[in-house]
């Protein structure tokens, strides 16, 4: 397994459309560009950590690797849903993500009902986790583009990787 934290930024492309519509948790998606930059050592599943969009603030969110098994998707993808309301869709915007932890493997689900009841899960894990990580929230902002192991950027500028940023 690849080392955590893990810095990812790619423009926001659209998806299946179901994040909103089926299941009630918007998603922005990386390009496939983005998801095969992945290292192939990132298992499947759900992690959390922060995102940005574009040179906004810096909000809590979940992300999924993977194969969407309750669907059957044939192509893998990273959709990550950012805890925060926003106004409008992002689509063309820069994505910006750390990923912090682990929180489960990939795994199908006998019906949409419990697919949503553990996505909602895994949102509250995430907010629980991300309470005693904050001091990472803005460390991914001088990173550069597309995916990077964090251990490839301990310094940047003078600034060591555990420096507070704010």
């Amino acid at each position: 397994m690849v080392p955590l934290p893990f810095a990812c930024r790619g423009e926001v492309v659209r998806g299946f459309g179901r994040g909103s519509r089926q299941l009630g948790v918007p998603t922005a998606n990386f390009s496939d560009q983005v998801v095969e930059s992945f290292p192939s050592d990132i298992p499947t599943g759900v992690y959390y950590g922060w995102a940005s969009v574009g040179n906004g603030d810096v909000h809590k969110m979940v992300l999924s690797i993977g194969w969407n098994p309750f669907y059957k998707n044939i192509k893998k993808s990273v959709e990550t849903h950012i805890i925060h309301n926003f106004k409008e869709d992002f689509y063309g915007e820069i994505l910006s993500v750390v990923i912090i932890g682990y929180i489960r493997s990939e795994k199908n689900f006998n019906s949409l009902e419990a697919l949503i009841s553990a996505i909602k899960e895994d949102i509250e894990v995430a907010k629980r986790q991300l309470v005693f990580a904050q001091h990472q929230g803005l460390l991914f902002l001088t990173l550069p583009s597309q995916c990077i192991h964090w251990g490839c950027a301990r310094s940047r500028e003078g600034t060591q990787q555990g420096d507070d940023a704010t």
